[in-house]
């Protein structure tokens, strides 16, 4: 409370306003002050119209109040009760304004929360489709990866066994080529015998001759065989061995775009990417075998 500020000098105060015929109100009684707290001058008004009452039935009950002073005292009474009551009802309307007020912008705000509370569960089940499509086509790109690699295995197999076919058949016909290269040479190292006991026995010259020319010419028919019997299977060993490289390539093509499906998958999971497979080899031998039949043929 402010110094100098006393409940006498407010209910002084009060009953000059009064007196004056109006109503006593907080701003009325620090302008006839000069000073003073809000809150201090309301409560000691408060104070003030607490005892009014008393003190008007004490002034009427005095035998020597004229009566029209009594009746003013009464009707000021009276003003001041209702201003009292006007005062009062006026604080709970607004009071309940201002409640009613926050109870709309607490109705409002929760419906707002619970909209967005219905929106975020709605994200939240999106969100986790999602996640159940990406992981359902994660598995089924791993299944289809392995599927390619049991592929990949296998054509490597088949050329594995291809090869070697090639590689013994290219064994033999170098081996045939050598005993036939034998053979030519033991019929030559004949024929100069053959000449050699012509020019002694000139009888038997012409028969072994005969004979000579027949098994030269057996042995050419045979070579000419065995060569036919090489290219055809030279031909089609290397017919196969293209289309098991087409099958390869055809086959590293797709494992590369499913290695590439995964990798892109994975990314936008924020996982590791898996490595790529390597491509396998082209197998050399089997050309440069190739070329050195061609060559020696």
């Amino acid at each position: 409370m402010p110094r100098g500020i006393t409940q006498d000098q407010v209910n002084t105060a009060a009953d000059a306003i009064l007196g004056a015929g109006e109503n006593p109100t907080v701003e009325k009684v620090r302008t006839e002050l000069g000073t003073g707290s809000p809150n201090t001058v309301t409560r000691m008004l408060d104070v003030w119209r607490s005892h009014l009452g008393e003190r008007l039935r004490q002034l009427s009950a005095l035998p020597d109040l004229p009566t029209p002073v009594g009746q003013a005292m009464m009707t000021l009474w009276q003003l001041a009760t209702e201003h009292a009551s006007q005062a009062i009802a006026g604080r709970f309307a607004e009071e309940r304004a201002a409640l009613e007020t926050a109870r709309s912008a607490l109705a409002t705000e929760r419906q707002d929360w619970t909209t967005r509370l219905e929106a975020t569960e709605t994200d939240r089940a999106v969100a986790q489709a999602a996640k159940d499509l990406a992981e359902h086509a994660c598995a089924t790109l791993d299944a289809q990866l392995q599927d390619s690699h049991a592929l990949r295995t296998d054509l490597v197999r088949q050329r594995d066994r291809l090869q070697a076919q090639c590689d013994q058949l290219a064994t033999e016909v170098q081996g045939l080529r050598a005993q036939f290269a034998e053979q030519q040479q033991a019929a030559a190292e004949g024929r100069a015998r053959q000449e050699a006991y012509v020019r002694n026995l000139e009888d038997r010259a012409h028969q072994e001759v005969d004979r000579l020319r027949q098994d030269a010419k057996q042995w050419q028919q045979r070579l000419e065989a065995t060569e036919r019997t090489h290219r055809d299977a030279e031909t089609t060993l290397k017919n196969e061995l293209g289309a098991v490289r087409d099958q390869l390539r055809s086959a590293e093509k797709e494992i590369a775009r499913h290695v590439g499906q995964i990798a892109g998958l994975e990314k936008a999971l924020s996982k590791q990417a898996q490595p790529k497979p390597k491509k396998a080899r082209q197998p050399g031998r089997s050309q440069r075998t190739a070329g050195a039949k061609k060559e020696r043929t």
